[in-house]
């Protein structure tokens, strides 16, 4: 199979670069050919502006949908998002490892998203009318690939339980695993999440590597998460809300969970 690693930390010797370096390995070991998008080795501009359609027209204000579907219908996308696109394009598998800061990934990770997911690409696609809104959710490009995420965060696992202060880490991840790659459709399993990393000794490091190895020889066959497809009958559209018979009683996240 082929994997896309979208990684982003600043610093290679610290625990995320010696887990990207563990996660290709093993991967390989495994007969997987694995391509690396390093955001910060390469240096990623994560602005989305008016450079990424180069060719558009400049007597009219920049518009970031418009000029990203007319840019990626046209094949005059910046260069370096066109290449992240033939990448995904190519993987059977996708996973984004980044550390949790102030709740989210870091800005370098959603500027790969917001630039590499065009309008026609990721999303705007698909007939939209009163029995369908469009492929997504369950449906797109990306249809039959896999997607996980690996986390790092300082925080112990009982700060993200269902009780715990900083909510519950389902939740947390839900706007990246149901907005940003379910979206598009890919089939998203569970995330890894590696919690404390402040206290990694040297047991701790080969139990997490254990745990990842575990995670990543298990990447196919792991059960996805059981999110709701959008035009699969459970949503009203164009409204775009769980019927009254779905989930009734239930609210929030878990509503778009089976």
């Amino acid at each position: 199979m082929n994997v896309l690693l979208v990684y982003a930390h600043p610093e290679p010797k610290s625990l995320n670069g010696a887990l990207k370096d563990f996660t290709v390995q093993r991967l390989q070991a495994a007969g997987h050919t694995v391509q690396v998008s390093d955001l910060y080795a390469m240096n990623w501009k994560a602005a989305l502006d008016a450079d990424d359609a180069p060719e558009r027209d400049t007597n009219r204000p920049f518009d970031a949908s418009r000029d990203s579907k007319l840019a990626y219908a046209q094949g005059t996308q910046a260069a370096d998002i066109a290449t992240e696109q033939e990448k995904l394009l190519w993987a059977d598998a996708l996973i984004l490892q980044f550390p949790l800061w102030w709740f989210s990934m870091p800005a370098i990770l959603k500027g790969w998203v917001e630039r590499v997911y065009a309008y026609g690409f990721a999303y705007g696609v698909g007939e939209h009318s009163d029995s369908r809104w469009g492929e997504r959710y369950g449906e797109g490009k990306m249809k039959g690939k896999r997607a996980m995420l690996m986390v790092t965060t300082g925080g112990w696992d009982s700060h993200y339980s269902t009780r715990g202060i900083n909510g519950p880490i389902d939740d947390l991840l839900f706007p990246i695993n149901h907005g940003i790659l379910y979206y598009p459709g890919f089939d998203v399993v569970p995330p890894f999440v590696s919690y404390r990393t402040s206290r990694m000794d040297a047991a701790k490091f080969a139990a997490t590597c254990e745990e990842l190895g575990v995670r990543l020889d298990e990447l196919w066959s792991t059960r996805p998460i059981a999110y709701r497809q959008q035009n699969a009958g459970d949503y009203e559209i164009p409204a775009l809300t769980l019927k009254d018979e779905i989930a009734p009683g239930v609210e929030g996240f878990d509503a778009h969970t089976r």
